[in-house]
């Protein structure tokens, strides 16, 4: 039996080299050198484990960083039940980027055409949505957004600028950034929602309609949204702010 060829392909340690990754160069699967999990009080809890195996815990970010990224991702498409229902199950933090110019779901409701009318939009703040938010919102839960904004802003825009006041009053936090300066951050220009800085629900659209959600739980992706939420609620003001900003601009 020959011995595998093995290529070194990266550590996340410092001075001792451990753990580290190598890829096998024939076969393509990967070998981890690291400390061998031996204490029983760890090995007791696991299935399964036959004589022949070994065991060795892995810091997720070796994974991230150092491992393949070449595999073809299949996309997972959820429902939209299925989608409302990651708001009530999250664990801690919900965060939102909104990048449109324009959605579909706010210009077919009252309250949009109240505020396109010149009326105060009147919004509802007993409806099933607020009442969740707040239900949520109690439990130490935290929804939060920062909204993209052209300047001069679209209508869409503005509805949003204005409806940032239901949002908080459900318990969301709400952050406003210029396009100008989302660019130079370079942020991205597609919606998403990161739960729990674990899993990214990625917002599908055609034209300004939502037509469907994508899960991502890649780590690289996932880290990669968690670098776009720090840059991005840093540099964004609290609405009230921002709003005076837009009635200065305008």
């Amino acid at each position: 039996m020959m011995a595998r060829r093995l290529r070194y392909v990266g550590t996340n340690s410092g001075n001792n080299g451990c753990p580290t990754l190598y890829e096998d160069l024939d076969t393509g699967e990967f070998v981890v050198q690291g400390t061998a999990l031996i204490d029983p009080a760890d090995t007791d809890q696991l299935r399964n484990v036959e004589p022949h195996e070994g065991l060795v815990a892995v810091p997720r970010e070796l994974l991230a960083m150092f491992g393949p990224k070449d595999a073809e991702r299949v996309p997972v498409i959820i429902g939209f039940d299925e989608f409302d229902a990651m708001f009530e199950t999250f664990e801690h933090t919900a965060w939102r980027l909104e990048t449109r110019r324009a959605y579909r779901d706010d210009e077919v409701t009252d309250t949009y055409r109240r505020f396109v009318d010149g009326q105060p939009a009147d919004y509802d703040l007993d409806d099933a949505w607020c009442a969740s938010r707040r239900e949520q919102s109690a439990q130490g839960k935290r929804f939060e957004r920062v909204r993209i904004m052209d300047n001069p802003p679209t209508i869409g825009q503005l509805y949003l600028l204005d409806g940032a006041r239901r949002n908080a009053a459900v318990g969301e936090t709400v952050r406003s950034l210029w396009r100008a300066d989302a660019e130079r951050l370079q942020l991205p220009r597609e919606d998403f929602w990161l739960f729990d800085s674990r899993v990214l629900a990625c917002l599908l659209f055609d034209g300004d309609a939502l037509v469907g959600v994508e899960l991502v739980t890649d780590p690289v992706e996932v880290g990669r949204a968690c670098q776009i939420r720090d840059a991005a609620w840093h540099h964004a003001l609290p609405f009230e702010e921002f709003a005076t900003q837009v009635t200065s601009a305008m």
